[in-house]
């Protein structure tokens, strides 16, 4: 509660400052001094016939200081626009721990933008009528209730080098397509399963970020005064394999973790070398997830975090290749002899996409996690948890279709573990119907071979899902 108070509190206060700025600058040309009392000259070869005793009429709103005046009132710096949707799904799967109904709620989406001469700012809120989790009270920081705050910051350039930006803000960087090694920034998971729009995925952190700008190359710097952790599968809407019971966990028994109070820092330089971007990344921090346990508190928790990586990203051949590595420092764990805590990792990811014909795109992903100090990790493993592999590999693939004027966008996107031997399958279908309306159908697929892998153990949480958002 202390949190969603100082959320508000600090949302309020950007908006008083937005409110208090001084009055926005007139358009350009209708600033500075007067116009002539004479009106503006005629270009060369225009000049008023022999006799004639009037110039010539001034087009509409160039004929008086009034005129200037009204075209002024007309113009603001703030711009108002949002969407109204409702969204119904269905699980394909009974799960006794949850209810048959996937997701049904209703969403209107409202976003204020300022832009001022030196100061941007948007507050954008999402009022939910949410009937899966019908009696969640609002809680800001764990995206629960019927109010989300999305968004709301306010930025500025401090001179040509620096720009500010301080506030609720969603931020994303690394080259993966739907996988993350050097994105710390906080995920919905419970929002990308469930079948809400695939935007939901990326939750916000409450942060400030200076974006230093220089020759040599760019600098992103990401201060997150109190950890904002994922929106993690924590059993009120999806079901999970718990391995400290052996079994399933859903409603009956949802997680409550320890939360820490620490902050965050995430770093990223950058540079265009050649056509090619090139960034070197640094985070410190937690697990955005709670992978650790204190048998004394009987808790969940998030242990200690710290990871460096890089990614390259460029034009190769018909298509654009990438790729991105990240070390995982576990920070609490370093020997990888604590079962209770994650053990540090390696992880890799290839990926190459291209226009294959026409209107109709293809995308290959490769990624890897390498588990660090395995043999102390195998060692120390209770009797009867489910033991990891040394590398859990993954491939994905997207196509995406346009058809009847791109108006209809058909795409599936396709994750396979051949280490887990399990699987998650999105296929989507959307509609533009009008620029306002969009209609859009999906499911959202799990399967493996236990249920005790990443993808497994989702299996019952499998659902189909329709949308209908009009947008203004």
């Amino acid at each position: 509660m202390k949190r969603t108070v100082s959320t508000l509190l600090f949302s309020s206060a950007i908006l008083a400052s937005v409110l208090a700025a001084a009055e926005p600058p007139l358009p350009g040309g209708l600033s500075g001094d007067k116009p002539s009392a004479s009106g503006p000259a005629l270009p060369s070869g225009l000049s008023l016939p022999n006799g004639a005793a009037t110039e010539p009429t001034l087009p509409a709103g160039l004929g008086d200081d009034n005129a200037f005046s009204s075209t002024a009132a007309h113009y603001s710096p703030f711009s108002l626009h949002g969407f109204a949707e409702t969204r119904i799904g269905q699980r394909l799967h009974d799960d006794e721990l949850q209810r048959n109904t996937s997701i049904g709620e209703g969403r209107v989406q409202l976003s204020l933008d300022y832009t001022g001469d030196k100061v941007t700012a948007n507050v954008t809120g999402d009022f939910l009528f949410d009937d899966v989790q019908r009696d969640e009270s609002v809680q800001l920081d764990r995206g629960r209730g019927p109010f989300d705050l999305r968004e709301a910051w306010i930025q500025t350039p401090v001179n040509r080098h620096l720009d500010i930006k301080a506030g609720r803000q969603i931020l994303t960087w690394g080259v993966g397509d739907l996988l993350f090694i050097n994105d710390l920034f906080p995920k919905d998971w419970n929002s990308f399963f469930s079948g809400r729009d695939t935007e939901y995925l990326k939750a916000p952190s409450d942060a400030l970020k200076l974006a230093f700008y220089f020759e040599p190359a760019n600098l992103d710097v990401v201060y997150v005064p109190e950890f904002d952790s994922d929106r993690f599968i924590d059993g009120r809407r999806i079901s999970f394999y718990n391995p400290l019971i052996g079994d399933h966990s859903g409603r009956d028994m949802p997680v409550n973790p320890d939360f820490p109070h620490g902050r965050e820092l995430a770093v990223r330089l950058y540079k265009n070398l050649a056509g090619a971007e090139l960034a070197f990344y640094g985070y410190d921090g937690y697990w955005k997830s709670p992978n650790g346990f204190d048998p004394f508190k009987g808790q969940n928790t998030f242990p200690e975090l710290r990871v460096w990586g890089a990614s390259l990203r460029g034009t190769l051949g018909k298509g654009i290749a990438s790729g991105e590595v990240g070390y995982y420092d576990s920070r609490e764990d370093r020997s990888g002899d604590d079962p209770l805590i994650n053990n540090s990792e390696s992880r890799l990811l290839l990926a190459y996409e291209q226009e294959l014909v026409p209107n109709l795109t293809g995308g290959l992903q490769y990624y890897v996690e390498r588990l660090e100090d395995y043999d102390n990790y195998r060692d120390n493993l209770p009797t009867g948890m489910p033991q990891r592999d040394k590398y859990r590999q993954l491939l994905s693939s997207r196509l995406t279709w346009l058809t009847h004027n791109q108006n209809v966008t058909w795409s599936l996107f396709v994750y396979y573990s051949p280490t887990d031997e399990d699987w998650y399958a999105r296929p989507k279908v959307s509609w533009k119907a009008s620029d306002q309306l969009l209609l859009e159908t999906g499911i959202n697929s799990f399967g493996g071979s236990e249920e005790t892998t990443f993808f497994g153990q989702f299996e019952e949480a499998s659902n189909l899902y329709a949308a209908i958002r009009y947008s203004f």
